[in-house]
């Protein structure tokens, strides 16, 4: 059984890594080279992991990309914009250095070199990252939420870039009827990487979801049919390999929490799947963006 179950895992890592090597093959192959690649896509699609994969395949092809992450670019968290309810409002584009990113954006296409920004999510504070130039002909990957967005990228000209759109776009079905809610996938992944690497525990996550859904519907949602590409990064064996981390961090939601009523019906959907350990996951999985790397990794 545990040989059908890592037979299983890894086909559907194979299908991810073929489609990402089609993507990285549209962009060399594209007439006009783009130079740089915006990945956007919805809270927890993993754009993160499928940057750094397509940089690999792009290594493949000859380039050497330089990859920048929009969460670098948070402002600081004392400065971060609140929505209604008083809580901070990272899905907002004003919740991003906006000037500070297109200033470095023109210095790399310009050949400049440019002392990046890393974000540190437990602190909520900026630091400074590496030094870095962007050689001739070569390739940036802009990763975030709002990387379809022209007002963050204005810096960036039209026909340079090459725009890929991910999410996890669920696929499957308890019956005929009901199907597993894309959203609520999303949810499961941020919950347990929230928990693991962002300092916040399941019912934090759960009470920011609506707020994160709203600004999805506003902020990411109408640029998606501006893609060059889409990238579905949905895993069919992904529900039983987050389940025992899911179900640790919402068994420890209280009663009496406003997140509790959500949780239990997490932990509802989650019942109808059988755990795979988190050894069977390869360190390259999209999954390990949420679970963590493996010790081996380490």
């Amino acid at each position: 059984a545990h040989n059908d179950i890592a037979e299983f895992v890894e086909i559907a890592e194979a299908l991810h890594e073929k489609r990402i090597a089609q993507i990285a093959d549209m962009i060399t192959q594209s007439r006009t080279s783009p130079q740089v690649v915006l990945i956007a896509g919805p809270s927890a699609s993993g754009k993160t992991t499928t940057a750094n994969r397509l940089a690999v395949q792009l290594r493949v092809n000859g380039y050497w990309p330089l990859l920048i992450s929009l969460d670098d670019y948070f402002l600081d968290r004392a400065k971060t914009p609140t929505d209604e309810t008083g809580k901070h409002d990272f899905e907002s584009l004003a919740a991003i250095d906006a000037e500070l990113f297109n200033n470095h954006i023109r210095q790399l296409l310009s050949g400049r070199a440019v002392r990046l920004t890393r974000y540190n999510f437990r602190t909520g504070r900026r630091a400074q990252g590496p030094e870095v130039r962007l050689s001739k002909g070569n390739i940036v990957i802009v990763e975030g939420i709002h990387a379809f967005n022209r007002q963050l990228t204005e810096a960036i000209p039209e026909g340079l870039k090459f725009k890929l759109y991910a999410s996890a776009l669920t696929v499957l079905s308890l019956d005929r009827l009901n199907r597993i809610s894309t959203s609520d996938t999303r949810l499961i992944r941020r919950i347990v990487r929230d928990c693991h690497s962002r300092g916040y525990d399941a019912s934090e996550t759960i009470t920011r979801w609506p707020s994160v859904r709203q600004g999805e519907e506003k902020n990411i949602f109408p640029y998606q049919e501006d893609a060059d590409a889409i990238f579905n990064s949905a895993l069919i064996y992904e529900y039983s390999a987050l389940k025992p981390f899911a179900e640790k961090a919402l068994g420890a939601v209280p009663r009496r929490n406003q997140a509790y009523s959500e949780a239990r019906r997490l932990l509802y959907l989650l019942s109808y799947f059988l755990p795979i350990e988190s050894p069977d996951i390869p360190s390259g999985s999209i999954l390990r963006e949420f679970i963590g790397p493996s010790r081996s990794a380490r």
